[in-house]
């Protein structure tokens, strides 16, 4: 399938009064797909790496927008809807952070939730860290890179797809991640599959968050851990009592961040998110959104 037929399939999951957004970053143009009241307050998520694209987030988009205004962007130089620039495109942390600066300064928010998954946690986490006056609230999905490392076997059941990307390659990689979980939607595997051909930058990738850096920060965070991710690894710190692995992830964090609400989602691995969340997800996002 095309991939802009898949994209615009996913789309489709939206709310009604979806809109498709265009905004002019030095690092080329950014396709943000909104949705909700234009006066409440911004919400801007991002999404996982590969071709999760802003299309993804359908799942929680229409509960998102009863309290927020949502934007949710395509990445930069990844499959999507996003045009790089031809002479700049990220190379650092900052880069990303500055991308991220000018979105939010042409969606006119000075101030801004964030939300992420995956990568786009990693994004997310740095951005907050270096900016923390431009983000009031965070939210992570199971995010990579940002309290854990990458566990060795996700890595090598993920370096055929990334070495020579192809649909099949693909599909067999997230069948095997997702495992005895609900089949992933045709329409969004399609999109992943599609993706496969994309022209797509090489990703800006890097290290965890320093820990000191973690400790610091003031922003509220409500970090949410798949329990059937294959992505993570055991963390470094080490709970007694054999402690599943995403719990103990979970506790790492909260020995890090001074204002930080974590829990794991029961049911559902890395790669369903967020387009195949359990149940009461959305309502535990919201309600962490809405609070004092």
């Amino acid at each position: 399938m095309d991939f802009r037929d898949a994209y615009d399939r996913v789309l489709a999951k939206w709310p009604a009064d979806r809109e498709a957004l265009t905004v002019r970053t030095p690092f080329g143009d950014t396709r943000v797909n909104a949705c909700g009241p234009r006066d409440a307050p911004p919400l801007l998520l991002l999404p996982g790496g590969g071709a999760a694209t802003s299309v993804s987030w359908y799942g929680q988009a229409a509960a998102l927008a009863r309290v927020r205004r949502v934007y949710a962007a395509d990445l930069i130089g990844a499959p999507g809807l996003s045009v790089p620039a031809a002479d700049r495109h990220p190379r650092t942390v900052a880069d990303l952070s500055a991308w991220l600066d000018a979105l939010l300064d042409g969606l006119g928010a000075d101030e801004a939730d964030l939300g992420a998954h995956s990568y786009g946690g990693w994004i997310a986490l740095h951005h907050t860290l270096r900016a923390p006056g431009r983000v009031r609230r965070l939210f992570l999905l199971d995010p990579t890179q940002c309290f854990a490392g990458f566990k060795a076997a996700y890595l090598l059941h993920a370096l055929p797809m990334l070495l020579r990307p192809s649909p099949r390659r693909v599909r067999a990689f997230l069948e095997w991640e997702t495992g005895a979980g609900a089949p992933p939607d045709p329409d969004w595997l399609a999109l992943q599959e599609a993706g496969a051909g994309f022209p797509a930058r090489r990703p800006v990738t890097g290290p965890r968050p320093a820990p000191d850096a973690l400790r610091a920060l003031r922003t509220p965070v409500l970090l949410l851990v798949a329990a059937n991710s294959r992505t993570l690894p055991r963390s470094r710190l080490r709970l007694s009592g054999g402690t599943p692995i995403p719990r103990e992830v979970a506790a790492g964090a909260a020995e890090l961040l001074p204002r930080v609400e974590t829990a794991v989602l029961p049911g559902v691995s890395h790669h369903a998110l967020p387009q195949s969340a359990p149940g009461g997800l959305a309502g535990r996002i919201t309600a962490f959104l809405s609070a004092d």
